[in-house]
């Protein structure tokens, strides 16, 4: 069988069991296990330090992992499937005396693409970004984020089946962000598998089908964005015209202030009973919403207030 064909056909286009890596007397990744589902877009999230870039460079066969096994669109040779994937580094790189053209064209050499073909496919990528201006002009003379935006492109110029992307948005303005987001969600519409790391729990959230949350070189958690936030209740918001009352007893023990609002844990017998609590002990309800945990939220409960700390406070450019 030649280099880069499948060996089996999956419903996944990456796995991984007890994957293990140390370096001297630091144990990098403990033991992580993950299923990328083919033509989904998977975001691997945790701190910096978390494991992350390690554990992408041991399922890309960039490193060996010490235990475990891994299989890269049904490979367990991950580098015999190399040209058909494509990889964006945390470090990025360019030769700076290269055209933007020229730049794409021979990283797509690197996966197998003919150089002439590149550069046609260079020219049509540059111009479809809204870079038409800048193919010959040499990496040195671009901006950070257009020469960012040069190597992603890079990155895609081959059509690989699995991108993998490794904190993407690290370094790029909200424009730029924005036009990434819109970029995965084109490459997945077209039955592409995106696999990227972050630490910005924003852009997976909106992005991602499944995640895998990584904290201290471990998989806290992996499943569907929805089953992550439904590991919370949803949190009720509200205001009254009265401050004290009988009413007062139908809040439920872990109710708090902020500002006028009380705020306080969905009850598990739902909203109904407490709304006539409160009307009936004339509360005077002047707002009442139902908040949904957002993926931040979750990630502070799963992996913990100090892996949280590490990591970028909700945000980032619209959807």
């Amino acid at each position: 069988m030649a280099d880069g064909a499948e060996h089996a056909v999956s419903d996944y286009a990456i796995e991984a069991h007890g994957l293990v890596k140390d370096f001297g007397d630091t144990r990098a990744v403990d033991g992580i296990d993950l299923a990328v589902p083919a033509g989904s877009i998977y975001g691997v999230l945790g701190p910096n330090g978390a494991g992350k870039t390690t554990t992408l460079r041991m399922l890309l066969g960039i490193i060996d992992p010490d235990e475990g096994h891994r299989t890269l669109l049904g490979n367990p040779a991950p580098l015999k499937a190399a040209r058909l994937v494509g990889y964006l580094p945390e470090e990025r790189g360019l030769y700076p005396s290269m055209t933007a053209r020229d730049a794409i064209a021979f990283m797509g050499a690197l996966r197998g693409l003919p150089l002439k073909e590149g550069k046609s496919r260079a020219t049509e990528l540059l111009e479809a970004h809204g870079l038409g201006d800048v193919i010959a002009r040499p990496i040195r003379t671009l901006s950070k984020g257009m020469a960012q935006t040069v190597q992603l492109l890079g990155t895609l110029v081959h059509t690989p089946r699995l991108i993998v992307l490794d904190e993407p948005f690290s370094g790029l303005d909200a424009l730029n962000q924005g036009r990434l987001e819109a970029l995965i969600r084109a490459k997945a519409a077209q039955g592409v598998t995106v696999l990227f790391s972050t630490h910005v729990i924003a852009h997976a959230e909106r992005l991602c089908e499944r995640i895998a949350i990584i904290a201290g070189g471990r998989v806290r958690f992996e499943g569907g964005v929805e089953e992550a936030r439904s590991r919370l209740r949803p949190r009720v918001r509200l205001t009254t015209r009265a401050d004290d009352g009988a009413w007062r007893a139908a809040l439920p023990a872990d109710t708090g202030r902020d500002g006028a609002a009380w705020t306080f844990e969905l009850p598990v017998t739902g909203v109904e009973p407490l709304l006539k609590a409160l009307i009936d002990g004339g509360a005077g309800i002047e707002t009442l919403s139902i908040e949904r945990p957002g993926l931040h939220d979750a990630f502070v409960a799963i992996a913990g207030p100090a892996a949280a700390a590490d990591m970028d406070a909700p945000g980032g450019v619209p959807a």
